[in-house]
């Protein structure tokens, strides 16, 4: 396993997508968090490259949340495993409708804070955190409208948070 994520890490670093998730789907079943969060990681890298189809996109978006998902289950305490579920979560919001992104972004939004916690020394986690603030700070009055018309409590936050 060691010497998968070690492969894995050198090809995420060389930007090879395609190369990353074609070693790491092969353990696709495996019940190791590390390999499966970087699974996750490398099949919603491969669904942004312009390259890929829309059907290919929308269908890389689920498998990559099925495998963050997989990861949380296999290691709670793993900070990447909540960090990709949260981004992953996100991404398949995109497929399914405002409804359903507005009503994701609380539970995005805690695992983001969950993998702060485990790792605060991650930069990349805060920032997230920090463009999902803004993102809800500076909703338009009639989004926010509308949400607060879906969810008793729609997601809020400030500019200052």
């Amino acid at each position: 396993v060691d010497e998968v994520i070690e492969q894995a890490d050198y090809l995420y670093g060389s930007g090879e997508t395609e190369k990353l998730h074609q070693l790491l789907v092969q353990h696709k079943n495996s019940d190791d968090a590390e390999l499966l969060w970087r699974l996750a990681r490398a099949s919603r890298d491969l669904a942004q490259l312009s390259s890929t189809s829309a059907e290919e996109k929308r269908q890389l978006a689920y498998e990559a949340l099925e495998y963050a998902k997989k990861a949380l289950e296999k290691n709670e305490t793993n900070f990447a495993a909540h960090k990709w579920y949260a981004i992953c979560l996100s991404d398949v919001g995109d497929f399914e409708g405002i409804k359903t992104k507005i009503g994701n972004a609380i539970v995005i939004k805690e695992h983001f804070q969950r993998a702060v916690e485990l790792n605060p020394k991650d930069a990349t986690t805060i920032h997230l955190i920090g463009i999902w603030c803004y993102t809800f700070a500076e909703m338009p009055w009639y989004q926010r409208k509308i949400a607060a018309t879906l969810f008793a409590t729609p997601p809020t936050s400030t500019f200052e948070e």
